[in-house]
């Protein structure tokens, strides 16, 4: 059986970065280490041991395929990556009074309710809640 590990975002600041999904969102710090020449190796996940073996890496997004792939992701209003809920209005309401600003409203399409909201670091995330 082959199953997801990790995966990643691209972003402007790691430590800022790491600091919105932990703190505002929050995910749980899996991995934090300085590499070298201070650049920063850090994954999160699902807190409360949920989903334990899979990581989202906050990936440095400078350079010249990160650069021109999350500028067009941005210009077109799409999401990175879509980070499922139970409860979409609640979270939308949660994060809205942490100050998250949100570039679509919680709304029904299709068989979900999706939000789209800005992580501080250059990306669209959506949040997603299956109908039923």
């Amino acid at each position: 059986m082959i199953k997801v590990a990790m995966t990643s975002v691209y972003v402007d600041d790691v430590a800022k970065a790491h600091a919105f999904y932990t703190d505002v969102l929050g995910f749980e710090t899996r991995m934090h280490m300085n590499v070298g020449g201070g650049t920063l190796f850090v994954t999160v996940g699902a807190a409360e041991g949920a989903q334990p073996d899979l990581q989202l890496l906050l990936e440095p997004g400078h350079g010249p395929i990160a650069e021109p792939y999350r500028a067009a992701l941005r210009m077109a209003g799409l999401p990175c990556i879509v980070f499922s809920v139970t409860d979409l209005r609640a979270e939308y309401e949660r994060l809205s009074a942490r100050g998250v600003h949100f570039a679509q409203k919680p709304q029904k399409q299709g068989p979900m309710y999706l939000a789209i909201l800005d992580d501080t670091v250059g990306n669209w995330v959506q949040l997603t809640q299956m109908k039923g």
